[in-house]
């Protein structure tokens, strides 16, 4: 479900960003402007409460974002997407993989373990 929200708010954000660049002509869109902004912001606050780290939940977001952003820009409005432009939207996606397999849940320490940062020998 956390990643589903996710996915969502990121089809936010590039709808948002569509009609950002489709406003120019018909201004109508603004208004799916900020609904899709305020609706991925939203939708990724719901995804950082239920768990996931924030590095990876903004990285994949961005990172998505910019891609399929720049996927449909070229689609919907004939904008260069070159091969320059997919390199770069590779190195995003691979930086963001790496965030996510390097991300870990810090484990708390044991109760009976003592904390050997805070642990001080008493001076008689």
């Amino acid at each position: 479900m956390t990643w589903l929200l996710l996915g969502t708010a990121i089809a936010s954000e590039v709808a948002a960003s569509l009609s950002l660049k489709g406003s120019a002509s018909t201004p109508a869109l603004y208004a799916v402007v900020v609904v899709g902004y305020v609706s991925s912001f939203v939708l990724l606050a719901q995804v950082l409460k239920r768990g996931m780290a924030l590095g990876v939940a903004y990285g994949v977001w961005g990172a998505a974002g910019v891609a399929a952003t720049a996927i449909a820009a070229a689609l919907i409005f004939d904008e260069a997407l070159t091969a320059m432009m997919g390199v770069g939207l590779a190195l995003i996606v691979a930086g963001v993989i790496m965030i996510q397999s390097g991300s870990r849940t810090t484990e708390l320490p044991d109760a009976h373990t003592p904390d050997v940062a805070t642990h001080r020998v008493s001076e008689h």
